[in-house]
Parts: C-alpha cells; structure tokens; sequence
C-alpha cells in the first residue's frame, strides 16, 4: 500500500499560525477526534444561551412568571458549583467496573442534562395556561428542571475538561482548554442567534419544540462528543496527603488572599446581578420580541471574545492584571449607564452597545483577576488557588443572580403602588434599581483593588509571555 507523503513542514508551520487551534492536536489527540470531544462544550453553551437568554425572559414576561422565581430557579444549580471540584476527585480516584474514569460521569452529566430538558416542556405548558390547581405543579417541575439541566452542565463540564486533559499532552493543554472554551462560546453565540429566529414569532408551542430540539441535540451530541475517548485502565488516581481543610487554612493565610477572594465575589456579583433581567428589560421596556432579546446572549458573548483578544495583547506588553481588572470595572460604569439611559430615550441601539460593553468590562476583569490568581507566590497552592477562584465566580453568580431577580420584583411593587412617588410609578424603576445598585457594587471593587494594585507593582509584569483564551480555564 503506498504510504501517505508527510506535511511538509511549512506547511504545518502556516496552519500553526493561521488555522485556529491547529496547534492544539497532537499524536495522541488529533485534530478530528479533539473538535469531536469539544462538542460537548457547544452543548454546554447552547443550554446556557436557552437557560439565561431565552426562558427567563418568557417566562417573565410572556407567562407572567415572578422575576425572582425564575432568578432562584437559574440561580440555584450555580451555588452548588464548589461540588465540581468533589465530581473531579471522584472521576479521579473511583473508576468504574468498566475501567472508566470520566465517560461515566460525562454520560450520567448528559442523561441528567437531557432529563431536565425533557420535564421542562411539560412544565411550561402548565405554566403557559395556569390555573389555580395546576400553577404550583407547573412551578415546581419548572424548578426541578432549572436543577436537573444545571447539576447536567456542572457534571458534564468537569467530567469533559478533565477527560480532554487526560488525553493531551502537557505541552498542549492549555490549547486544548482554549479550544474547549472557545467553543462553549461559539456555542452559546450561534444558538442564541438560531432561537432568536425560530423565535420571531412567539407561541408556547413553539417554545416547546425549541426545548424538546434542544434536548434531542443534547444527546446526540454529547454521545457523538464522547464515543471511544477513553481507553479502559485500572488505575487509581491517589489521594493526596493531608486533609483539605489544612490546605484550605494554609491558602487563607496567604497575603492579600482574603481581599482577592472577596474582591472576585464583589466583581463577579457586580457583573452577574442583571443577567435574569437583561432580557426582560428589553422586553418590558423597550418593547423587543422574543427573537431580539435571545440574541442579546450572543452580543454579550461577543464582547466576552474581544475582551480575552484585546487582554492578550495588553498583558503581553507589560501591563499589570490589577490594572486590567480595574479598566473592565471602569468599562462596566458607562456600560451599565447606557442601559438605565435606554429606558427614557427609548433606543435599542444604546441598550445593545451597553449590554456589549458588559460582556467587555466583564470579561477584562476575569481574566485580570485570574492572572492575579496565578501570581500569587506560593506555587503549592495553585491548584486550590484557582479552584477558590472558580468557586467563588460560582456562587458570587449564582446569588447576584437571586439578589437582582428578588429586587426587581420588590421595588416594581412598591413603585407600581406609588410608595416610591408618582414620578417613579414606572415598570423601569425595579430594573433601573437593580443596574445602580451594580455600579455601586462596581465603585466597591475599585477601592477594593487599590491594595491589591499595591501588591501587583511588586510582582513582575507578564511582558513577553503569552496570555489570551490559550491560557484561560474554563
């Protein structure tokens, strides 16, 4: 049989270089069989685009759902993302009869993913013709599925990410999570386009069929993304010395490791209180259909991607993580601005250039304080580092999220009973409430990172060393 010619090696070199993430294959891991794992990333991100995007701006306005409801329903499975690190131990150290360590939770994640997609039809029907005895059955289903779909994305995300660094190599790791990443984004961007247009012309059955699509794509896809990636083995991953509570006393004796973990959770809250709103805002008060408010996920995604492009360059050339972080805090002041100053000169353009500029100043002021998190000297923590880290944007997130649905809801009604004045007895005074209260939030953070500033000027600046989506974790 003749033997395939190899690449030459210019040629490798011109696809490094222009094809994205070709540099993230490898002989273990080409590139067919990485882009097929990484599917279960874009169905991670077009679950989020329907969970926050889509549903909870229907069942706000269109099903006359209370706002803090929906905001406890989708806030709820994020509290509970610290239990990702106890899901990645398990995977770690108790493999299965079969000799797997991830495919059984990558596949436990995705039937519980789809079981949550599966009830949620039901309960919107219920929800979309309530009457007195069916109303709380339809709630609760509805909130049974909010749980199951985010106890699906949590198992499914840590399982995959786990197995996808199980079968590269060092050296490509973080290509491969930037490819992973990279397509949880694109997956929330293109869906949330796709359910805008299947959206345009909203009736509940509709909606039905998008999430009965979705939870057939769920599968389908996620059994695509995880055939035959795993090889079976018998070897258990050990348990490391020492209990965590040590380690965890040893981290907050770090310097300045209390402040950075507050100053996250302030930053991650001060950005995430209006994601249950977003949609309904634009609904309510600027009178967008379905189909434009769904798209406002991909708009903010948007700005999430330019903002790790733009951090690349930034950083590369010498500029400090602290100061990073403060210039998306700086960016979220006038973005958040133009969202309250869309209601009153009613202009949808405003409203979507803020709502891009959030994503912006959000996603500079991640990756600001990840570097950060990555500063920090004692390297025997890194690990437990960036696992606070993440845990601490979970449940920061998880209830602003509640927070920001529960304020609406409280201020609406006294607005709208005229306790506040006539001349806030307005539907825009809940939301408007909600976004100050944000850029309070965000003041906080700036004074917050002063000291932290303070500790970056002793620290080397990252000039020289590559920093962009290649080296952001999921």
């Amino acid at each position: 049989m003749k033997q395939r010619k190899p690449i030459p090696a210019w040629v490798r070199k011109l696809a490094e270089r222009y094809v994205p993430f070709a540099d993230a294959a490898s002989a273990e891991l080409p590139l067919p069989r990485l882009l097929r794992l990484a599917l279960f990333q874009a169905v991670i991100g077009m679950t989020l685009a329907l969970l926050v995007g889509t549903l909870n701006r229907v069942m706000i306005v269109e099903l006359q759902v209370p706002s803090w409801w929906v905001a406890v329903a989708v806030a709820v499975p994020m509290v509970f993302a610290p239990l990702r690190a106890l899901i990645g131990y398990r995977s770690d150290t108790y493999p299965s009869v079969l000799g797997l360590r991830r495919i059984p939770y990558l596949w436990s994640g995705t039937l519980t993913l789809f079981g949550g997609l599966a009830i949620m039809p039901f309960a919107l029907l219920l929800l979309s013709e309530p009457t007195p005895e069916t109303l709380w059955l339809g709630r609760i289903g509805a909130a049974l599925a909010f749980v199951l779909v985010g106890a699906g994305i949590q198992i499914t995300q840590t399982a995959g990410i786990a197995l996808a660094n199980d079968l590269s190599s060092v050296e490509k790791q973080p290509r491969v999570v930037a490819l992973l990443y990279t397509m949880l984004l694109l997956g929330m961007i293109a869906s949330s386009a796709v359910f805008g247009l299947l959206l345009q012309s909203f009736t509940p059955s509709r909606l039905i069929q998008v999430v009965q699509s979705c939870a057939v794509l769920v599968l389908v896809l996620n059994l695509v993304a995880l055939w035959k990636q795993e090889a079976r083995s018998e070897r258990r991953g050990a348990r490391p010395a020492g209990g965590f509570a040590d380690s965890l006393r040893s981290l907050m004796a770090i310097e300045q490791m209390k402040r950075f973990l507050w100053t996250v959770g302030l930053g991650t809250c001060a950005f995430s209180m209006q994601d249950i709103i977003l949609e309904p805002y634009g609904a309510e008060v600027l009178g967008l259909d379905v189909g434009a408010t769904s798209g406002l996920t991909a708009i903010g995604a948007v700005g999430s991607l330019v903002a790790f492009w733009i951090s690349a360059k930034w950083l590369n050339q010498g500029l400090h993580a602290c100061r990073l972080a403060s210039a998306g805090v700086l960016i979220g002041l006038p973005a958040f601005a133009m969202v309250i100053f869309s209601a009153p000169l009613a202009s949808a353009a405003l409203f979507r250039t803020g709502v891009m500029l959030i994503g912006f100043g959000g996603g500079l002021f991640s990756v600001g304080m990840l570097v950060m998190a990555m500063s920090f000297p004692n390297k025997a923590h890194s690990g437990l580092v960036l696992g606070a880290w993440g845990a601490v944007q979970g449940v920061a997130a998880g209830v602003a999220i509640a927070v920001g649905g529960l304020i609406r809801d409280v201020v609406s009604q006294l607005a709208q009973a005229g306790l506040l004045g006539e001349s806030l007895q307005s539907p825009v005074t809940g939301y408007s409430f909600v976004y100050h209260v944000e850029i309070y939030l965000l003041f906080v953070v700036l004074i917050a990172l002063g000291p932290l500033l303070r500790r970056s000027k002793e620290i080397p600046p990252v000039r020289g060393t590559r920093f962009g989506l290649a080296e952001f974790p999921t």
